[in-house]
């Protein structure tokens, strides 16, 4: 029996992504991005997004379509980011993806945007070890879950409390001078700086600390408390070195955390995902730690760790083969869903 052909939504901030999946196979990932009209304003502008989403989602569509060498009447099933993230821009997807799946008379399937960051793992490394623990890191989300099954059953072991990962790196990137999203400028600028050249803090290690809990507001600020400091004395500031202590703080914490959770719950898989796991220094760590640890360790392409639509549609394949219950056409938009529900 020939695998369902499935189509992927994905709307949740600034890119508009339509992936194309047959089983585990990625047919198609089209891509349209409105990150540099909000570049100016150093970070992501609700409006403004959504509004680039309506433009750009009828050619999206189309390109991957294309790309994928199918038709829209060989869709067996459409899958969407149902949430978390920006409202507005959660409802175009919605609204397109009910559409299409209205007028082809296929199951429309809403999904949650972070278990879909495990699931785009399985395009690239065939279908995953069940239990696993995945480490999510993105510019709204730094989240240890824990996956039983991706299909139906994903629990939080820690999330971010204040500050993710990501907007450390946007913010840290501003005080440096470096364009936004400041994730590729700070990771290129520290391959020529010292890690070790500043000892900046590592939130939530202590003690009496949630053990799997995330915060970098703490080191955010302690960066850019040393470099007023440099400034105010007219001092240069080392930009390589900065970068690259920031960086070796935010991954130390990251990967000690994932490796640790490992090992207190008996797993020895371990998912790197979001739009971070493309970082050069966190996947280079991660891969240290877990070699050490005896613990296998999965990265996707860094084309398929941040936002796009194929990690969707491999939701929706997942749960499609799985048997789960199609979701209601009065589906909505949940701007804070919670991460143990793999579908409404």
């Amino acid at each position: 029996m020939t695998e369902p052909l499935v189509v992927g939504f994905e709307t949740s901030c600034d890119e508009t992504g339509v992936g194309v999946v047959r089983g585990q196979t990625l047919l198609a990932d089209a891509l349209a991005t409105s990150v540099g009209e909000h570049e100016r304003f150093g970070g992501v502008v609700p409006e403004i997004a959504s509004r680039a989403h309506l433009e750009a989602m009828i050619p999206t569509v189309h390109r991957a379509l294309a790309g994928a060498g199918v038709a829209a009447s060989d869709v067996d099933a459409v899958a969407v980011t149902a949430g978390p993230g920006l409202t507005g821009a959660l409802l175009v997807g919605l609204a397109a993806a009910k559409a299409y799946a209205l007028a082809l008379d296929v199951p429309l399937y809403g999904v949650n945007h972070l278990a879909a960051h495990v699931a785009v793992d399985e395009l690239q490394h065939g279908r995953l070890a069940e239990p696993s623990l995945a480490l999510l890191v993105s510019g709204g989300h730094s989240s240890l879950l824990l996956v039983p099954d991706l299909s139906r059953e994903v629990t939080s072991l820690g999330r971010t409390v204040d500050d993710a990962a990501g907007e450390a790196f946007d913010k840290v990137a501003r005080v440096l001078g470096l364009p936004f999203p400041g994730g590729p400028p700070i990771d290129r600028a520290a391959r020529e700086g010292d890690p070790t050249a500043i000892g900046f803090p590592r939130g939530l290690t202590g003690p009496r600390d949630a053990p799997y809990d995330f915060s970098f507001s703490g080191l955010k600020t302690a960066v850019a408390r040393w470099v007023e400091a440099r400034q105010r004395a007219g001092e240069p500031v080392p930009v390589a070195d900065v970068a690259a202590s920031f960086q070796e703080a935010v991954a130390d914490v990251l990967t000690a955390k994932a490796v640790r959770a490992c090992r207190d719950h008996g797993v020895d898989h371990l998912v790197l995902g979001g739009g971070v796991a493309a970082n050069s220094r966190l996947r280079a760590l991660a891969e240290e730690r877990c070699a050490a640890a005896g613990i296998v360790l999965r990265v996707p392409r860094p084309g398929l760790c941040t936002d796009n639509g194929a990690m969707v549609a491999a939701l929706g394949s997942r749960l499609v083969e799985a048997g789960v219950e199609p979701s209601a056409p009065e589906l909505g938009a949940d701007s804070s869903l919670p991460i143990d529900v793999v579908s409404r």
